[in-house]
């Protein structure tokens, strides 16, 4: 994942706890609208986001929805099965992570 912006996790809770990217901002898409302001002052400040959810479908909709309100989005096709598929990093509440 390149540096140049934000890892926006749209899964649930449980989801989340089971393992995640480090330093990504959790906001689950049962509650994007209502959140929708702490989103983009984070996206002011990093730009590009690069949204994902278990296999790509929850986070497809939240990037149409980011893309059609001006934002710079893109889907992590695969998600988080697919980055941990990947060898990449995942963190849990209990340390090092794995998505289930």
């Amino acid at each position: 994942m390149p540096d140049d912006g934000l890892v926006l996790d749209v899964r649930e809770d449980d989801e989340w706890a089971a393992g995640r990217v480090e330093g990504a901002l959790h906001v689950p898409m049962s509650s994007f609208v209502d959140r929708f302001g702490e989103v983009t002052e984070v996206l002011a400040e990093r730009g590009r986001a690069y949204v994902m959810c278990r296999v790509g479908g929850r986070s497809a909709q939240v990037t149409q929805y980011l893309v059609q309100q001006g934002f710079d989005a893109v889907n992590v096709d695969g998600g988080m099965i697919a980055w941990e598929n990947a060898g990449r990093p995942v963190v849990s509440d209990n340390g090092p992570g794995f998505v289930a």
